[in-house]
């Protein structure tokens, strides 16, 4: 079986909607969401976006670097608001090996530890596994991001090592080792309900 390549959509949940991301759109919520805090960027390949115009140009790029690997890109929208809170992808995707990748994730900080990143991880888990056929979901974070860490554990997926020397951090000086993470499909049914428990606690 080969896994389908993700297509445009929408995803809706109860707390959130993930639909694809609009730089123009969506710009102007997301820097106000976000833009210019360090912490939000602090672990992330570029430097904070300082205004709607650098998030704009931000946000094309990743568009374009998702759908260049196969991906997609999506902004996460609170529904309560209806405003853009931050934005996810699909990326390095391979149908033939049934494998994609979650990543380029950040939210606003005000929606840290909240149901916006479960909820999110769930569409888009769901979505993969269990509408286009991927037997793999990967993650990866920087070794030093232990928020990052224990909120991809909280997901249900396993770590899997450290790759050394990773990337280059953008700061353009330090090197990034890489955490890697994966969930597989014969593992989503239980990480599924665990998941949807937690959502309604």
């Amino acid at each position: 079986m080969v896994a389908k390549s993700p297509v445009h959509t929408v995803l809706e949940g109860r707390h959130v909607r993930l639909e694809p991301l609009d730089p123009a759109a969506h710009s102007a919520a997301l820097f106000a969401a976000g833009g210019g805090d360090e912490e939000v960027w602090r672990w992330l390949p570029v430097e904070p976006p300082r205004s709607e115009e650098e998030i704009r140009q931000l946000a094309g790029r990743v568009v374009a670097g998702s759908e260049e690997s196969g991906g997609l890109a999506f902004a996460v929208v609170e529904r309560a608001g209806g405003r853009a809170v931050g934005w996810t992808t699909y990326c390095d995707v391979s149908t033939v090996d049934e494998r994609l990748e979650i990543g380029w994730t950040w939210y606003g900080r005000d929606h840290w530890r909240t149901a916006v990143n479960t909820e999110a991880k769930l569409l888009l888990m769901g979505h993969a596994f269990d509408d286009l056929g991927y037997g793999r979901i990967c993650w990866k974070t920087d070794r030093l991001n232990t928020r990052s860490q224990q909120a991809i554990a909280r997901l249900g997926a396993v770590r899997e090592g450290v790759w050394r020397r990773h990337r280059l951090r953008s700061d353009g000086v330090t090197w990034r080792d890489s955490v890697f993470f994966s969930m597989l499909a014969d593992e989503w049914p239980d990480a599924r309900q665990r998941l949807r428990a937690r959502l309604v606690d």
